[in-house]
């Protein structure tokens, strides 16, 4: 899986399946009518054969999006710490569409948790972050991103220890690199924080999609003793610093 692939979870299932239409002519009414309608359906079937491979044809950038203004969503990929506390912050998100947990930035194919968990593969607990670039940008995940989480401990988030749990932001192209880099260093001027950032900046390789079981994980595992102690402070942080973010269905 390429940094471009997009996982997506889908409660539906999107791609056409072959229609099976038996006739049954008893009259020759019947067998006219039944004609007609299935000269429409091959009218209908060519059309929409048409349209996809016009849509096929549109190219993709290295976000995994159309490469136009038109296209409807971008995705940043962030890791800062347990990926169930950043997955629950950003899925609160106004303009976010999607968030999918998983790892980067290791060095075995397909890896599991039990493997990422030891520290020794390199990957980071991170999330891919889908959003739709015309209610909130780059930049603005940037700043919730940086508010929600501490970037100034190097392989650390609270009590979780390890490289799998540093903070890095996985660049998709030399723009989000930019902007990062930029941000950080605003950040560092400012001193918005007491220590220095340690946030990585790494180029995004393949992203592999946790298990089911992590994915969306505050939201169906609200009473979970790790959701109560960690995961629902770094949601009161967002809901605090953003409240003009968070989506409206869930003020």
């Amino acid at each position: 899986m390429s940094p471009s692939t997009r996982f997506r979870r889908s409660t539906s299932n999107r791609s056409g399946y072959p229609v099976s239409v038996a006739i049954s002519a008893t009259s020759d009414n019947a067998q006219s009518r039944m004609g007609n309608w299935f000269v429409m359906l091959i009218a209908l079937t060519t059309l929409f054969v048409i349209f996809g491979c016009v849509r096929a044809e549109t190219p993709v950038d290295s976000t995994g999006a159309a490469a136009d203004e038109s296209s409807e969503e971008s995705v940043a990929i962030l890791a800062g710490g347990c990926f169930w506390c950043t997955e629950a912050v950003f899925e609160r998100m106004e303009g976010v569409t999607d968030v999918v947990s998983g790892y980067i930035g290791g060095k075995n194919a397909n890896p599991t948790y039990r493997q990422v968990c030891t520290g020794m593969t390199g990957h980071a607990e991170a999330v891919q972050v889908f959003y739709d670039p015309s209610k909130t940008s780059f930049a603005e995940i940037l700043k919730v991103f940086f508010k929600t989480h501490d970037p100034t401990t190097l392989n650390r988030q609270g009590v979780d220890t390890g490289t799998q749990y540093r903070s890095s932001v996985f660049y998709l192209d030399e723009e989000q690199k930019r902007i990062a880099a930029d941000y950080i260093k605003e950040l560092d001027t400012h001193g918005d924080f007491r220590n220095p950032i340690v946030t990585k900046l790494e180029k995004a390789t393949e992203f592999y999609p946790a298990e089911e079981y992590h994915q969306d994980y505050f939201r169906r595992n609200p009473n979970a003793a790790y959701c109560q102690r960690v995961v629902v402070d770094k949601v009161r942080k967002f809901n605090r610093n953003f409240g003009d973010k968070i989506k409206e269905e869930l003020k």
